[in-house]
């Protein structure tokens, strides 16, 4: 049989799941799953709500019953859903009680896998409890350090003889690969409730699911290792700060060569004023592809002008950041090079060979290390820590999703604050 598409409205507004739940169902989804945040921040109302409105789908409620199986699960199945889920790292005793209930209301209870390290062994161990479904679930913070969603899928699908449903930053490239794997489920969330066009998304996936095909899509992606300079690419520095809760910002430096986007790991330099012998030599030191963080301390003379430019393009460098002074500016926009300084002054220091490179180095309140990222853009500068890097830029790219999303609703005849549901939202004292 051909899997199911399960869609997660993992909202916090319940209005604004409804709408992306009709666009769904238009686009041909099979379930709808009342996601976890949304039944933390609508209560079971939202799964009332489902049900009244597609009588003839199957409602999902993720509760994540941890507790009181018999109390949770009953009162979701109360409220109209077909399925309840339970995480199988709960007690047994939990399990059995959601099962319970299940055979009680004529639902089905799924168990989720989520954050189990020996998932194979209590799937089986679950499976025996009477659960309908098991859920392989990568949580969206895995998803961001990059975590397979499907390392283990083929694993348990082959060992246990109950339907798997799967979840984890599926999309239209990943779907078909979920159901060569073994899902009889494919949940997907991201790649439909934060499209721009939720029904053509949802189409596209199932026709991806049903083909057996990849179908290219340029959003929804996590990145592993290098990957990160595609989602970064992508991204603004506005997206990067807002994935690393409002830090890494570097305040203070002049964007030299106006609409040149800045992206490359770090390679430091630490120097004197006007001492530009470290900064040269660095360049021949430096990697393609990496960006010179010089330190000179705020103050001039320069310490970068056209030739080091010329020499940096010759080496396939990305850029330069430097806190402290720069010169030769028309001729460095006219090159295109990426380059950021605190100073532009017309005149140079001289070659005296003091500094280091490669050591940590301070720039604006920001300390930068080598391998560290570098962002730069029209909006400003950003380090991203090198042991966050593949986190921070798949963050970035779900708030980039995110707002996209945003802002198709506020096209529809929105605005921001009634999207968003603000005046709801204010912290109370």
């Amino acid at each position: 049989m051909e899997p199911v598409l399960q869609v997660a409205l993992d909202f916090l507004n319940l209005k604004r799941a409804l709408k992306v739940a009709e666009a769904a169902v238009l686009g041909g989804a099979d379930w709808l799953e009342a996601g976890t945040p949304l039944i933390k921040s609508e209560g079971l109302d939202s799964v009332r709500e489902l049900r009244k409105r597609y009588p003839h789908h199957t409602i999902v409620a993720d509760m994540k019953i941890m507790d009181v199986g018999r109390i949770e699960a009953e009162s979701a199945f109360k409220a109209g859903a077909d399925i309840v889920c339970v995480l199988a790292v709960a007690d047994d005793s939990v399990i059995k009680e959601c099962v319970e209930a299940a055979r009680n209301y004529g639902g089905k209870v799924m168990a989720d896998l989520i954050g189990m390290s020996s998932p194979l062994g209590r799937a089986k161990e679950v499976a025996d409890l009477g659960v309908d479904y098991l859920g392989m679930h990568t949580s969206i913070d895995e998803q961001m350090r990059g975590k397979d969603p499907f390392k283990k899928l083929r694993q348990i699908s082959s060992a246990v003889n109950i339907p798997i449903a799967v979840a984890g930053g599926i999309n239209s490239e990943t779907a078909a690969e979920a159901a060569d794997a073994g899902a009889e489920v494919i949940i997907v969330g991201g790649a439909i409730i934060k499209d721009k066009d939720p029904e053509k998304a949802t189409r596209t996936i199932k026709e991806a699911i049903k083909k057996r095909t990849v179908i290219k899509t340029e959003l929804f992606k996590r990145a592993k290792g290098e990957e990160i300079v595609r989602i970064l690419r992508k991204v603004s520095t506005p997206n990067i700060s807002d994935a690393m809760h409002r830090t890494g910002e570097v305040e203070g430096l002049i964007m030299v060569t106006p609409n040149v986007k800045l992206i490359g790991p770090a390679l430091t330099v630490r120097t004197y004023p006007g001492d530009w012998a470290k900064p040269v030599e660095a360049i021949d030191k430096a990697e393609k592809g990496q960006v010179l963080v010089i330190d000179v301390g705020g103050v001039g003379p320069a310490v970068w002008g056209e030739l080091a430019t010329h020499s940096a393009i010759q080496k396939g460098l990305a850029g330069v950041v430097i806190n402290g002074a720069i010169r030769d500016v028309p001729e460095i926009v006219k090159l295109k090079f990426p380059a950021y300084a605190k100073i532009i002054t017309p005149t140079a220091g001289e070659p005296k060979g003091f500094g280091e490179i490669g050591v940590p180095v301070q720039v604006g309140k920001v300390r930068v290390f080598t391998g560290d990222w570098i962002v730069g853009d029209e909006d400003g500068l950003v380090v991203i820590p090198k042991e966050r890097a593949v986190e921070v830029a798949n963050r970035a790219m779900d708030v980039l999703e995110r707002e996209n999303r945003i802002r198709e609703e506020i096209k529809e005849g929105g605005t921001l604050s009634s999207v968003m549901e603000l005046l709801r939202w204010e912290k109370r004292s």
